[in-house]
């Protein structure tokens, strides 16, 4: 092996070549002479020849599946970037020593102020104030009927205090909300902490006047959020979901908005993501939306690539990647002997 390749999914370059993210620094792996980027040209799903002679792939949106490993597994490192990883297949990554590691430092501030964005936005009916703004006299006239809700002595409920749920609290907390939270794994300390009142799920569903959910799509998750749980929110209640579409029962919370059973919801995801264009809750007024984007900004994109790029380096050194989500892999002895010939390039 006369250099470490790394593949880029083919979302991360334009058409005419250029890059789609340019506040990603790619410096630290141009300036390394024993490494060589690839632009590959996959579309939804990776697929074995893309892979084949790479040691690491930074993997955008498309899928990674069984049938995407090569029989050469030359590859050891997948680089997410995000924090969302229910489109790769980790057990066949584990099975074939590949490490996948996500971006948590590089989201954990962004998707909070995303929620704290849509909050700030609900509670306050920005949308409906920019409206009848826009007409002039006769909206002034109107502004009396759409009135907000305060944050002081309310109540926020997180189901999950992990990395995101844990900075969302962090920056709610000067807005003098109760916060309860739901997490199974949640540490007792940190709940301490953050001054967080653990309780069951439903419970969080029941007293919170704001929920915000921060948890990751998986078989126990999806549909968390079904119509059981909707119908015991209170109908001042507001729900807001940054983190993956299925969790929530899209049509039971389409429902719940449209008979005005809670008060609204803020979404940067969906099922199916995207919605169709003639997806009834692209129709409701008391929604606040998104694309599946609200924390995409400059400062994001550049912490998530640094992310990428340190676990890139840390393969090519030798070393493992500090977010590596299978951990078990790293003790894997064909992986630790790729590892050895990478620091001896």
């Amino acid at each position: 092996m006369s250099k470490f390749r790394i593949g880029f999914e083919s979302g991360f370059t334009r058409p005419d070549g250029s890059p789609t993210y340019p506040v990603v620094d790619l410096a630290p792996l141009q300036s390394d002479p024993k490494i060589e980027l690839v632009n590959l040209t996959n579309s939804g799903i990776v697929s074995a020849a893309d892979v084949a002679d790479l040691d690491a792939l930074m993997l955008l949106g498309a899928r990674f599946k069984a049938e995407s490993v090569h029989p050469s597994r030359r590859l050891s490192l997948i680089a997410r970037f995000g924090v969302g990883y229910d489109t790769v297949d980790v057990e066949s990554c584990t099975k074939n020593h590949i490490a996948l590691a996500i971006t948590p430092d590089g989201v954990r501030r962004p998707v909070a102020v995303s929620v704290m964005a849509f909050l700030l936005a609900l509670t306050g009916r920005m949308f409906d104030k920019d409206r009848i703004s826009r007409m002039g006299p006769a909206g002034f006239a109107i502004k009396s009927e759409y009135m907000g809700v305060g944050l002081v002595g309310r109540t926020f409920g997180l189901v999950g205090i992990g990395n995101i749920g844990a900075e969302t609290i962090r920056m709610a907390k000067p807005f003098d909300m109760n916060i309860v939270a739901h997490d199974p794994y949640a540490d007792p300390a940190l709940a301490r902490e953050l001054g967080v009142r653990l309780v069951d799920l439903d419970e969080v569903f029941r007293v919170s006047d704001f929920i915000s959910l921060h948890v990751p799509l998986s078989d126990k998750t999806h549909h968390l959020v079904n119509a059981q749980r909707i119908a015991m929110m209170k109908p001042t209640a507001f729900l807001i979901n940054t983190a993956r579409g299925p969790i929530v029962d899209q049509k039971a919370l389409t429902k719940a908005l449209q008979e005005k059973r809670i008060a609204g919801a803020g979404l940067d995801v969906f099922d199916p993501e995207p919605p169709m264009a003639d997806d009834p809750i692209l129709k409701l007024d008391n929604v606040v939306l998104a694309p599946h984007a609200l924390c995409h900004t400059d400062q994001c994109y550049a912490g998530i690539g640094a992310s990428c790029v340190d676990a890139a380096l840390a393969i090519r050194k030798g070393q493992s990647p500090k977010t590596v989500v299978n951990r078990e892999v790293l003790n894997d002895a064909v992986l630790k002997k790729k590892l050895a010939g990478f620091a001896a390039l």
